[in-house]
């Protein structure tokens, strides 16, 4: 896409049966050429596009989806609207059926993060990585479907391993580092339900965002055809454009901490919540905190073990009691 960007590293291979957890909790994304080719619905999209669609609609529930439609004009890119009022698509409840029928030349329609068990309950027992079965708690397992669309970059908190089952898809990635470069749009609003880029990728404009060139300089890309994967580490940013007249992508989400430890999402807005009003200089006294009590990872060496508390090793019990106190003091 650009000349600055680096390939995607390669871990050729491996397949969805042989992979193991310590590559999938790899913090560097890779790329799995033919990681899924043996799956039922890798080797009916490779058939043609009446194939895969015939094979979607039998495991398909038949209840409705939510799907985003906007015109030619948009270039199937989810975004906001001219003036950032609202968004530039408009959302439908459609059946597959109609959603199939939709030709890119009349409108673009993108179906995002479909919970496969609900809307297709026979999927999974043929798709499947079981490493993550066997190793995660209840991975959320989501099908994207739709025609040409372009999604703006964005970073997730899960681990992520990205399935191409059908059509073209190309991923432009950036390391968490590469957060100001990227011009990330509000926190509160946004079309994909995570903060986004405000950047066109497909036309970068470099006198409005000036240091997206140094993002450029850190960026990864790789394409991925059916069968191929993609491990996208927590928080890594990445840009997703599909290519083809159909597409379906299958993901797998899983956190490599415990259930009953809460987002740090949660601890991002409380403590915007709670510092952005301080002057400077207390600004500055706190990031010493988050430096010392959060990312030192020995701060406490010199504490008695059974005087560490939230210093120490965390458990289920400390934990709940840890939110339950917040909760008390977040509601006086």
């Amino acid at each position: 896409m650009w000349p600055e960007a680096q390939p995607v590293a390669t871990l050729s291979g491996q397949t969805a049966d042989s992979i193991s957890m310590a590559e999938l909790n790899s913090p560097q994304p890779h790329y799995l050429p033919g990681f899924a080719k043996h799956w039922p619905a890798v080797r009916a999209a490779c058939q043609g596009q009446v194939a895969i669609s015939d094979y979607l609609l039998r495991h398909y529930s038949g209840e409705p989806l939510t799907a985003y439609t906007s015109d030619v004009q948009s270039g199937g890119r989810v975004f906001y609207n001219a003036d950032f009022s609202g968004y530039n698509f408009q959302p439908v409840s459609a059946t597959l059926e109609q959603l199939l029928s939709i030709s890119g030349d009349a409108a673009h329609w993108y179906v995002g993060s479909t919970f496969v068990p609900r809307w297709f309950p026979q999927w999974l027992p043929e798709q499947s990585v079981p490493a993550l079965e066997q190793n995660t708690d209840n991975p959320l397992v989501s099908l994207w479907l739709g025609n040409q669309s372009r999604v703006a970059a964005h970073a997730d908190l899960p681990q992520n391993l990205a399935v191409v089952v059908a059509g073209r898809r190309r991923f432009t990635l950036f390391p968490p580092e590469q957060l100001p470069n990227l011009y990330i749009g509000p926190l509160d609003a946004s079309p994909a339900g995570r903060p986004i880029s405000l950047v066109d990728f497909a036309k970068p404009d470099l006198a409005q965002f000036p240091k997206f060139a140094e993002a450029m300089a850190h960026a990864q890309v790789v394409e991925l055809e059916p069968g191929d994967a993609l491990i996208i580490p927590s928080m890594w940013w990445h840009h997703v454009e599909a290519l083809s007249p159909l597409n379906v992508l299958m993901n797998f989400w899983w956190r490599d901490s415990p259930a009953y430890v809460p987002s740090p999402q949660l601890a991002l807005t409380l403590a915007m919540l709670s510092l952005n009003a301080l002057p400077a200089e207390q600004k500055a006294a706190w990031r010493a905190h988050f430096d010392h009590y959060v990312f030192d990872q020995d701060q406490a060496g010199h504490i008695p073990e059974h005087l560490r508390g939230l210093q120490g090793p965390l458990t289920e019990t400390s934990a709940r009691q840890v939110r339950a106190e917040l909760l008390n003091k977040l509601n006086r």
